[in-house]
């Protein structure tokens, strides 16, 4: 019953032209912003961890008002791929370096996008799929399960598919000895099993090593992409050049050090435009608890 009434509800919002579904979106992040006190405190504490209480009240506050946004409309996107045709959507991306997978594919490698929680990151993950190619995107399961069914089936609208977390590593394996492409969000808080220790964002904390070791072990290039957008209703969506994995005697070396390439990569996003990261969630709560205790 309550699958349907999410779709009954869904189908309501997509009866509404473009603009109302953005603004009643828009408003419920507002809504969120001013409820959760928990999740207003989330973003301080991580904001000033990474700023080292550099920043004034009213710029954490703005970026925090932002990554409501962000989230509600990733909601709205996730709404959209459901309902309308590729051409709908096509119409709100742009593709910047193509050349980097197209360079790859020439070699007959297989593609490991890693991105991350930045902007209209479900946007950016089906954009990957019509302008470039499909990819099985890594996910951790939900407690909520309704909700899941519908994510899941929005992100797989126009032929991506889903990996659960859980025992990954070989279908990421199958896929790239196929030619496949696999997506891995890199910003997410692991423990200590499953990465190795980088610096991100001038911080000591954990980062999974998965695609630098399965592009070291199979030859499988490492494409970092993410999105963004000027106006929030045109998105770019940018394809950084392969980050090359070194194959020396040093296994640990190798992958530690295109790990922390990544980390770099990220770090120097984020640190460009810090309005768009995800920051209402506890991403440092494994290496530094300690951030969230007030």
């Amino acid at each position: 019953m309550g699958y349907k009434l999410l779709l009954l509800f869904e189908k309501f919002l997509m009866l509404l032209p473009h603009t109302a579904r953005k603004a009643f979106f828009t408003f419920l992040a507002y809504i969120g912003y001013i409820a959760s006190k928990k999740y207003r405190n989330i973003a301080r504490q991580n904001l000033n961890f990474v700023f080292d209480n550099s920043m004034s009240d009213e710029e954490i506050k703005s970026i925090t008002k932002y990554s409501f946004k962000n989230l509600l409309h990733n909601f709205l996107y996730l709404m959209e791929m459901r309902n309308l045709p590729k051409e709908s959507i096509q119409k709100k991306i742009t593709l910047v370096n193509r050349e980097a997978v197209d360079r790859v594919h020439a070699q007959g490698r297989a593609v490991i996008y890693v991105t991350s929680h930045y902007c209209t990151w479900e946007l950016g993950a089906v954009g990957l799929s019509i302008e470039v190619e499909s990819i099985a995107a890594v996910y951790k399961k939900l407690k909520n399960s309704i909700y899941e069914q519908w994510l899941l089936e929005a992100r797989a609208s126009f032929g991506n598919t889903n990996l659960e977390k859980s025992n990954v590593v070989k279908p990421l394996i199958k896929l790239i000895k196929q030619g496949k492409a696999s997506g891995i969000l890199i910003d997410t808080n692991i423990n200590e099993k499953e990465g190795v220790m980088v610096n991100f964002m001038g911080k000591p904390v954990r980062q999974t090593a998965t695609p630098a070791y399965l592009a070291r072990k199979f030859d499988a290039a490492i494409i970092p992409v993410y999105i963004r957008t000027d106006d929030e209703e045109h998105y770019t969506i940018i394809l950084e050049d392969e980050i090359k994995v070194n194959k020396s005697d040093d296994e640990k070396q190798d992958i530690l050090e295109a790990t922390q390439a990544q980390a770099d990569w990220l770090s120097s996003i984020i640190k460009k435009e810090p309005k768009f990261w995800f920051w209402i969630h506890r991403r440092f709560k494994n290496d530094h608890p300690e951030i969230y205790r007030d």
